[in-house]
C-alpha cells in the first residue's frame, strides 16, 4: 500500500495527546506536578538572552542555593536530566588516570563507577550491601590510605529507599585535597540538604523527584574548590554541551551564548522551587516524614515489610518486599489499569523482590496515601 502522503489520500490523524490519562505518580519517579508548574510551563517563550528571562533564570539560582544550603556562585540547572547532572560532574572534575573512589550500595553508585570509567579513571569502589548504608568507618580507611582525586556517594539510593550518611562521609574527606562529590537526585526539596556544611563539593539533582517539576533539568552546584579544579585541568573538557569552562560565561555577567537554554523548563522549575520557599523548607520536609510514617503504618497493616531498617529509611522512596507468591508484575498492572495509580519495580538484586514506592514532592500528600492504601489492599485481596 502506498503511504498517504504520495497518494493525495486524506487522513484523519488522532492526537494521541488527547488520550493521555491522570495517573497518580507514586513510582520512584516523576512526581505528581503542581498546578501552578503547570502553569508556568505554558507562559510564552522569551529569548534565552532576553532581560526578563536571565531575571527568572538568576533568581531561580538564588532558589536553589536556598534549597541546597550553599553559598556557591556556581550554582545552576543542567540542561539535561538528573543523569546529565551525574556526567556533568564527571566529565568536568576526572582526567584520565585521576583515582576515584566510589561508594556503592545500589544502582546509581553503579551508574557513578560507570561513568568514570569511561573518562579512563582509576576507580576504586567500596560496596557495601542494597538497602544497608554506607559505613563511614570503611570509607575513612580508605580515603586516609589514598590520594582520591573524588570521593563520591549517593545521598538517597533510589533503587533501594536508603539514606546514607553524606554528612558524616564529609567531615572525613573534608581536609584532604578530594572533591567530595554528592548525588541528590532523589533527596533535594524532601529532605534536609546542606552543601556548605557538609564539605560537599559537587552537587547535582533533578527536577522530576521532590522538586516536583518534569524531567528535564539538573540542579548543581561546585564549590570553588571544586571549580579551581576545573580551571586547573591539563587537557579541555572532552564534553562540549557540558563543559562549565564555557557555561560558567552564560550564567555569568558576560552572557556568552553556549546553547539555547530550555526557557520553558526553568519557567517550571522557577515556579517549583518558589512553591517549596513559600511553603517553607521545614514545613515541606515534616510534610514528607509524615506522610512517609503514615505509609509505612499503613503498609504493615496489610503485613507488608519495608526492606530498609528504621533508622536509614527515606521519606520520600519507600521500598517493599513483596509477600511470597505474589506475582509483583501483575500488582502494579491492576494498580495502573484499575486505581490509575503508578508504582516502581525493584532493580538489580532487588527485581521481583520488591516495590518502589514513591511519595515525592507534589505526589507527598495525605489523600495519595490514602487512595494507595486503599487500592494496593484491594488488589492483595485479589
Amino acid at each position: 500500500m502506498r503511504p498517504a502522503a504520495i497518494t493525495g489520500e486524506k487522513r484523519t490523524m488522532t492526537n494521541l495527546l488527547d488520550n493521555i490519562e491522570e495517573i497518580l505518580l507514586m513510582g520512584p519517579g516523576p512526581s505528581c506536578v503542581h498546578p501552578r508548574v503547570y502553569s508556568a510551563l505554558g507562559r510564552n517563550v522569551l529569548g534565552h538572552l532576553d532581560p526578563h528571562f536571565l531575571t527568572i533564570a538568576d533568581e531561580l539560582r538564588e532558589l536553589l542555593r536556598r534549597i541546597m544550603n550553599t553559598k556557591n556562585e556556581f550554582t545552576i540547572p543542567i540542561s539535561g536530566t538528573g543523569s546529565a547532572g551525574m556526567e556533568a560532574s564527571f566529565v568536568n572534575l576526572v582526567e584520565p588516570d585521576d583515582r576515584v573512589l566510589v561508594l556503592t550500595n545500589g544502582l546509581f553508585g553503579l551508574r557513578m563507577q560507570d561513568v568514570a570509567r569511561r573518562l579512563r579513571a582509576r576507580v576504586d569502589v567500596l560496596d557495601f550491601p542494597w538497602g544497608r548504608p554506607v559505613v563511614t568507618e570503611e570509607v575513612e580507611k580508605a580515603v586516609r590510605n589514598n590520594p582520591y582525586r573524588i570521593v563520591a556517594v549517593v545521598h538517597a539510593e533510589t533503587s533501594t529507599g536508603v539514606r546514607n550518611p553524606v554528612k558524616e562521609i564529609g567531615s572525613v574527606v573534608n581536609g584532604t585535597d578530594a572533591i567530595y562529590l554528592v548525588d541528590t537526585v532523589t533527596s533535594l526539596g524532601g529532605m534536609n540538604v546542606f552543601m556548605d556544611e557538609w564539605h560537599c563539593d559537587a552537587l547535582y539533582s533533578s527536577t522530576q523527584k521532590c522538586l516536583s517539576c518534569p524531567p528535564g533539568l539538573a540542579p548543581l552546584s561546585f564549590s570553588e574548590k571544586a571549580m579551581a579544579r576545573v580551571r586547573a585541568r591539563k587537557a579541555r573538557v572532552p564534553n562540549w554541551y557540558l563543559d562549565f569552562t564555557m557555561i560558567a560565561d552564560y550564567w555569568g555577567q558576560n552572557r556568552v551564548y553556549h546553547h539555547t537554554a530550555p526557557i520553558s523548563m526553568i519557567y517550571g522549575l522557577y515556579q517549583a522551587a518558589l512553591l517549596i520557599i513559600e511553603e517553607g523548607l521545614e514545613q515541606v520536609f515534616e510534610r514528607h516524614k509524615r506522610n512517609h510514617l503514615a505509609l509505612v503504618e499503613g503498609l504493615e497493616a496489610l503485613g507488608l515489610k519495608m526492606l530498609v531498617e528504621e533508622p536509614f529509611r527515606l521519606p520520600m522512596l519507600n521500598t517493599v518486599l513483596v509477600p511470597e507468591g505474589v506475582d509483583e508484575a501483575s500488582v502494579r498492572r491492576r494498580l495502573r489499569n484499575e486505581f490509575k495509580i503508578e508504582l516502581g519495580a525493584g532493580l538489580g538484586p532487588l527485581a521481583g523482590k520488591t516495590w518502589r514506592i514513591g511519595l515525592m514532592g507534589h505526589t507527598s500528600r495525605e489523600e495519595n496515601v490514602s487512595r494507595f492504601l486503599s487500592a494496593l489492599g484491594r488488589v492483595l485481596e485479589g
